[in-house]
């Protein structure tokens, strides 16, 4: 940083993003380091995804605030990485998610449609999520060894040192910019909201239909969290008190649109493995419980959801 009193927003960012770099850096060598442990390189491939997606949403945010071309190539190749590194894991939550879910409806008793074809549910479940979970793994070894991940590894090496400033010199106090993309993510996020449907509308209508027809709206907004919370990151290092005024909001917010999406996919599931050719009535029927309390758990989910919006002072939908 230069020797002014007040840093600019680009230099700034330049720190944010050098830091998060080194994240990455140190989860790369961790992988590289791990060997035959299994369970350490499933770990570092996790912090890998995660560190690359904290980079991404920072360079998505504050694109103005660098060569916005380089910024663009760089988030979307990580992106993409950290999709096919959280692949392994994600499947494997979803099926200890799906599981305890069997466990609760099925109940103590071992009589009864559901009690019946929980047991057979459940095995068919683990069936098709632990093959897509090795496939899953596969995927990230391939992603680990291509010379596309190497490219991506090498570009964030050198924004550990050195990130590239925006073309013509567009920058301005910390302060004032960093607020400023704030609250641009703020109007983006007030009119996705008041785009949703009222939390609880389709809890009594066609659920598995019109429910999950409006699934991508409330995916859109977790997203903006997302952005949002990664603003407010590169923001708390010039004005925490601001940062902080919101954090609550926000963290609340992206824990129950987390669960909402959870309980989505894990519907997706059920409904999927219902489809399965030639399974008993049972565990056809254990499917559909399972598939129905999903969906149940999406909505009160959104209902969480908005009623934390509107304690923050905006209103839902």
């Amino acid at each position: 940083m230069n020797d002014r009193t007040v840093p600019t927003a680009g230099e700034v960012l330049a720190g944010c993003l050098q830091e998060q770099a080194a994240d990455f850096l140190r989860a790369l060598r961790q992988h590289r380091s791990s060997g035959a442990d299994a369970g350490e390189a499933s770990d570092a491939a996790r912090r890998l995804g995660c560190a690359g997606e904290r980079i991404s949403r920072t360079l998505h945010v504050h694109r103005d605030l660098t060569d916005a071309e380089w910024a663009d190539q760089l988030a979307a190749e990580l992106c993409r990485l950290s999709g096919i590194l959280a692949g392994e894991h994600a499947y494997a939550d979803r099926l200890d998610r799906l599981r305890g879910a069997l466990g609760r409806l099925s109940g103590p008793e071992p009589a009864g449609l559901m009690a019946l074809g929980a047991a057979r549910a459940g095995a068919l479940l683990e069936r098709r999520l632990t093959l897509a979970r090795t496939r899953a793994h596969s995927d990230c070894l391939r992603a680990l060894g291509s010379s596309r991940f190497h490219a991506v590894a090498d570009a964030v090496a050198v924004m550990a040192s050195e990130v590239p400033p925006a073309r013509g010199g567009v920058d301005g106090p910390a302060d004032a910019v960093l607020r400023g993309c704030a609250e641009r993510l703020d109007r983006r996020l007030d009119e996705a909201v008041r785009a949703l449907p009222a939390a609880g509308a389709t809890a009594l209508r066609d659920v598995q239909a019109t429910g999950e027809a409006e699934d991508a709206g409330w995916h859109r907004v977790r997203q903006l969290l997302q952005l949002r919370w990664s603003a407010q990151d590169v923001l708390g290092r010039v004005a925490p008190a601001a940062a902080r005024s919101s954090d609550g909001r926000l963290s609340g917010a992206l824990q129950a649109l987390d669960r909402h999406r959870d309980a989505a996919e894990a519907a997706a599931d059920a409904a999927a493995a219902a489809r399965t050719a030639r399974i008993a009535p049972a565990t056809a029927y254990a499917l559909g419980v399972l598939h129905a309390d999903q969906r149940h758990d999406v909505e009160a989910a959104r209902r969480t959801f908005g009623r934390m919006w509107q304690r923050a002072g905006v209103p839902a939908s």
